[in-house]
């Protein structure tokens, strides 16, 4: 949201709390899961550029997506013929970009969303950033391919210690077992998973990360809960 309506993911920009005149916004879920990530990273240098891909599970459209995947994979199974009834296009082991319309800038409506939350939860307005949102056949939470350029080289060991100690942040990189973030891993858990952490071979200043989160809990209802609790807001007894 714009104007002076902040944009609040609690453990990146608290501070933006003492700017509310009684409405404050939850942000897109892509956008709260990605900034869990990138925002500790800035203690190491500053960041210039981010490329994000975005692999969202059916919940990110509801109950009925999620239903309806099930109907659809049952019916493939099965050899029978799979019609969509909640997103435009065939889900059972298919792909396809978001389902929000494209907008003028080539974008579709996820995508600006995204890049504007993400720019005003970091407080960078200038921050470059570019993404392509896809919907995956998975029942819940979202996977994050995050690209990210520094002004100047920063090891992966320095990212994943800062990462580490990140409120609501779980490292998960474990190279020699091929064991990284998973939707099946991050449902129904607060933290955002983050690992993959690995230098990116054609920029010194860049690094790949992979994130993954429960859109439903950090992307949604909790981080509400946790904007509630920092303003102290308590429920009112009946």
């Amino acid at each position: 949201m714009d104007g002076g309506v902040p944009l609040v993911v609690p453990e990146v920009n608290a501070d933006a709390l003492d700017q509310h005149t009684g409405v404050i916004a939850n942000p897109n879920c892509v956008a709260a899961i990605l900034t869990m990530c990138v925002a500790p990273l800035r203690s190491l240098a500053t960041i210039e550029r981010l490329v994000v891909a975005t692999y969202q599970s059916a919940s990110g459209a509801g109950a009925r997506a999620m239903e309806d995947l099930l109907v659809q994979t049952r019916a493939s199974l099965a050899g029978q013929p799979v019609v969509p009834a909640v997103l435009p296009h065939p889900y059972a082991f298919n792909l396809f970009s978001h389902d929000s319309p494209v907008e003028d800038n080539g974008y579709n409506g996820e995508e600006n969303k995204v890049m504007a939350e993400t720019r005003k939860i970091l407080g960078d307005p200038a921050l470059d950033i570019t993404i392509t949102c896809v919907r995956v056949p998975v029942l819940r939470a979202h996977t994050e391919i995050v690209n990210v350029t520094f002004d100047q080289p920063v090891s992966p060991d320095d990212a994943r210690h800062a990462l580490a100690s990140a409120p609501g942040v779980t490292v998960v990189d474990d190279p020699a077992k091929n064991r990284f973030p998973m939707p099946n891993e991050a449902t129904g858990r607060d933290d955002v998973l983050v690992g993959r952490v690995r230098r990116d071979s054609s920029n010194p200043n860049g690094l790949n990360l992979m994130v993954c989160g429960d859109q439903l809990l950090k992307g949604a209802a909790l981080n509400a809960v946790q904007i509630a609790e920092a303003l102290h807001i308590a429920p009112q007894e009946s």
